[in-house]
């Protein structure tokens, strides 16, 4: 017989996802981003009071921001960006205050500008499909979405 009738033999264990900033275990209810404020309640991080005696820890779209480690990639480029690019920013700004409000896990973490484009980074890829989506709404253009499952990653590139 042929080795590839084997099949690996190693056993190594295969991860279903692999995501580095999503939680092993479920945190105990009124656990405490020490960085945003967020809390863990009900399986799910909310902007909330701050409960007392809670567990502290860091939430994984703070850990994100230290590591500098986005969940999306936007560019924003071309002729038409470049000469509406406040009103453009605002939208995108615009967006994530409105996701931000409900999903505390989806931030904008930097807006780069360079000198042929503009790179908004975000802490989740929702939050950039609700951007590439608005965009599209609001001004069409062309957009190329690509999504990178080894680093749990979106890349969206608009031009107009």
């Amino acid at each position: 017989m042929d080795k590839g009738s084997y099949g690996r033999r190693d056993r190594l264990m295969k991860e279903r996802e692999h995501d580095v900033y999503r939680a092993r275990a479920k945190l105990p209810d009124s656990t405490l981003c020490t960085e945003c404020g967020a809390v863990f309640s009900k399986g799910r991080w909310v902007w909330g009071l701050e409960p007392k005696d809670a567990r502290q820890t860091t939430c994984p779209a703070c850990r994100r921001i230290a590591d500098k480690f986005p969940a999306g990639r936007i560019e924003l480029q071309g002729e038409f960006f470049a000469a509406h690019h406040d009103e453009i920013l605002n939208l995108v700004q615009n967006v994530e205050q409105k996701e931000k409000t409900n999903h505390p896990m989806e931030r904008i973490m930097d807006i780069e500008e360079r000198p042929d484009r503009t790179l908004v980074t975000t802490t989740g890829i929702h939050l950039a499909r609700g951007i590439r989506a608005a965009l599209s709404s609001a001004y069409d253009g062309e957009t190329t979405t690509r999504y990178l499952d080894d680093e749990n990653c979106i890349k969206v590139r608009w031009t107009r």
